[in-house]
């Protein structure tokens, strides 16, 4: 499939990979109806930050993913749907899982029903890498057992198998992405590098985390905007769910000790027993086997981990940016 002139729905445009998402799609030459979350305020999240010439090319709907109706309003005339929606923040989903069930899961199955009767072309899923729980072999492929060792990654299971049966059930068009961690510019304060990077330039003498010995799989946001696209355009990714990332691994004590020597920093780390998962829900490793990735579509990760954290922290350095996170308490 050629998304060039296609009419695209990406939920959650207004978040960190949305966004991102997005700007992409716009460069493909895609028409764009950006589903924001429907708020007293008017915001549209990071599409705020856009500039005049590129916004008057998007179309703004503002809603709840969680309401049918409203979702079937977006949907109608779409030919295809990028779905980013969802409540992400595993800590918070240990404080109020039944709000992760009702945006995840339900406002997934609302997706998945008006992409169903309004007969969408193509249906990109997004899921998670903590679906899979801790490792138990590595690199990690798409065979690996799911485990949910938090609220948030439970729903994702479950969005995650919702869209399959209906792929199987009714032939819905459906691909299920699952990008390993994702970082870059714009991200929120409950992710662990925005985390390290607002403490450091903050210029705290102590950086105050959870547990620094779990591994994680990092990836620049446009490497995974890329693998988003890639895969819609691929007609043989109908029905599969494929990873995506880069297959390097990094401990979080290892991440803090780059991002010091980047920013330069002083600065102490410190492990916070209230930042720390519960032991059985810590995801203790993550490394990405993107095999089926790069045969489906040939697509492969093009900035390096250092490359990609010198250019978040730029992105961070800015005291226009820096001042909308709170540095002083632990974001959940």
């Amino acid at each position: 499939m050629n998304l060039k002139n296609k009419k695209i729905l990406v939920t959650g445009a207004d978040g960190f990979i949305g966004s991102h998402l997005v700007e992409r799609l716009l460069d493909e030459n895609c028409q764009i109806k950006a589903f924001v979350y429907y708020n007293s305020f008017n915001s549209w999240g990071w599409l705020d930050t856009f500039p005049k010439d590129k916004l008057k090319n998007i179309e703004i709907f503002a809603g709840d993913i969680r309401d049918p109706s409203g979702v079937r309003i977006a949907i109608k005339e779409v030919d295809v749907v990028f779905h980013l929606a969802a409540l992400i923040g595993i800590p918070f989903s240990y404080h109020s899982p039944d709000s992760y069930i009702d945006t995840n899961i339900k406002g997934t199955l609302n997706i998945l029903q008006a992409a169903r009767d309004f007969n969408v072309e193509r249906v990109v899923i997004t899921s998670t890498s903590e679906v899979y729980g801790t490792a138990q072999y590595v690199p990690i492929n798409e065979k690996h057992h799911l485990q949910g060792q938090s609220p948030y990654s439970a729903s994702k299971i479950g969005a995650d198998k919702i869209a399959e049966s209906f792929y199987r059930s009714f032939s819905t068009p459906v691909i299920i992405a699952r990008p390993f961690n994702t970082y870059g510019p714009r991200q929120s304060a409950r992710a662990i590098i925005p985390t390290i990077i607002t403490q450091l330039l903050n210029g705290d003498d102590k950086i105050c985390l959870g547990s620094l010995h779990p591994t994680r799989d990092l990836n620049y946001v446009s490497d995974i905007c890329n693998g988003f696209i890639a895969l819609a355009q691929c007609d043989n990714a109908i029905g599969r769910e494929v990873n995506i990332g880069s297959g390097y691994e990094i401990s979080i004590g290892d991440l803090v000790k780059l991002l010091i020597e980047i920013t330069e920093s002083k600065a102490e780390i410190v492990s916070e027993e209230k930042r720390k998962r519960p032991e059985k829900s810590e995801v203790e490793r993550l490394v990405c086997d993107s095999g089926l990735m790069k045969e489906l579509t040939g697509w492969e990760t093009k900035i390096s981990l250092n490359d990609g954290l010198w250019k978040t922290v730029e992105w961070f350095r800015s005291k226009d940016k820096l001042c909308n996170y709170k540095t002083d308490i632990y974001n959940i």
